[in-house]
């Protein structure tokens, strides 16, 4: 009875950790001399992606996030131009299971560990990154990028952009530290 629970929280463990891994991640970085209250306009440079599906998602995305703080696009010279670029690639995880972890040390020597089970599991990886020009000067100011594993459902993958684009803008405008 023991050795069932302490496989049973192993396997919670191993799937608690397998989660953590493939969680979304968000990064962003800027120009700390930048003032970026100065900008008010943005306009679009170009969305590229191998899915022309996902390029008004994208769009729409970020163009919301950008309303919310207050920015306005307007089709061509705005303050600050925007690059978006998203990619997909497979990756590949080992997931190993380990069944019935034995009596532990017997009078006679080691008990057995049991047998371990790995397979390998396949799946698509999205990445976008956001960049953001001074237009003026054509330089970076801005940047965001963010990564999460994909599924094969559309829905799904459309939430899990807007989540990212949300955390990506949630402290946007940056302020430079004084």
């Amino acid at each position: 009875m023991r050795s069932l629970r302490i496989s049973t929280c192993c396997i919670a463990l191993l799937v608690a950790m397998a989660a953590g891994a493939t969680a979304q991640q968000v990064q962003t970085d800027f120009d700390k001399h930048v003032n970026f209250a100065q900008y008010k306009t943005y306009s679009w440079k170009k969305v590229r992606v191998s899915n022309s599906l996902w390029e008004p998602r994208i769009k729409d995305a970020i163009d919301s996030q950008l309303a919310a703080k207050g920015w306005k696009q307007v089709d061509d010279g705005g303050d600050v131009v925007l690059l978006a670029i998203g990619t997909t690639r497979t990756e590949r995880t080992l997931d190993t299971f380990y069944n019935g972890f034995g009596g532990g040390w017997r009078w006679r020597g080691a008990g057995g560990f049991g047998e371990a089970t790995t397979t390998e599991h396949d799946y698509k990886e999205g990445t976008l990154v956001v960049d953001m020009f001074d237009a003026k000067s054509k330089q970076l100011i801005w940047r965001g990028d963010a990564e999460d594993m994909l599924s094969g459902n559309p829905d799904k993958n459309e939430k899990k952009l807007d989540k990212a684009v949300v955390k990506m803008f949630k402290k946007f405008p940056p302020q430079a530290k004084a």
